[in-house]
């Protein structure tokens, strides 16, 4: 008989989960790729998203990169769901050693998760760049077009962009957590964004779950693929 999602949830005894967009889809956040994601939406502007969210547009284009920005990527009044419960519940068990993701929503830790390794970076993080002052996401949100610290400079989400690097600490922190896990349960992600995705083939378990509405490129080698939606299926596997 072949293994179910709880089974090997239960015999895992260190699991990472390793998630994309599809894991807040049910917080009602949109995802990316799929068909009604925000790139395939019409947005009336005549720049392409992947354009839009890239460094180079942020800085010759601000007023335009944070008009899309906070109408489409900030979702303050989002909340956790039941996979990102779920999570935090198999992490407070002990069973769960890391949760890395690929969004920026904050909602793993708002539903209790502690070691959350941020790939894309955070929306609840900004900082000016001049002055390298913090500030939340209200400063962004409050602002008319381009935010600004007291001192004048501009503020920067601490969001990976395109053509920025993904930051060294929490690569290798990512590196180190799926080394030495058993399991690894993959959901939410068309796992084409690299070099997120390539962090994949450093996993030294045997254990591959994944969780996902699409087929993926890792799907041959699962040790179990389940189409059902991310909350569904997680909160049905861990008590």
């Amino acid at each position: 008989m072949p293994p179910d999602l709880r089974s090997l949830i239960e015999a895992g005894r260190r699991i990472v989960f390793f998630g994309g967009a599809g894991v807040s889809t049910e917080s009602g956040i949109p995802d990316f790729r799929s068909g009604d994601g925000l790139y395939n939406r019409a947005t009336g502007s005549r720049y392409a998203p992947e354009t839009v969210l890239s460094h180079s547009f942020f800085l010759s284009h601000p007023v335009d990169f944070f008009d899309y920005y906070r109408t489409h990527l900030l979702h303050p009044a989002a909340l956790p769901n039941p996979a990102h419960l779920a999570l935090a519940r198999l992490e407070a068990a002990g069973r769960l050693t890391a949760v890395i993701t690929q969004n920026i929503d904050g909602l793993h830790q708002a539903a209790g998760s502690r070691t959350v390794l941020e790939l894309h970076g955070s929306a609840h993080r900004n900082r000016c760049l001049d002055c390298d002052r913090a500030f939340g996401m209200a400063a962004v949100q409050a602002a008319a077009g381009v935010p600004r610290c007291p001192c004048g400079g501009v503020i920067k989400p601490e969001v990976v962009l395109y053509e920025e690097s993904l930051d060294p600490a929490v690569l290798a922190a990512a590196v180190e957590h799926l080394e030495a896990a058993d399991t690894l349960i993959v959901g939410g992600t068309s796992l084409v964004v690299h070099p997120a995705a390539g962090l994949l083939r450093v996993f030294g378990g045997d254990v591959i779950v994944l969780l996902n509405r699409a087929p993926t490129e890792l799907d041959h080698l699962a040790t179990l693929v389940v189409r059902e939606p991310i909350g569904v299926a997680l909160a049905g596997a861990v008590d």
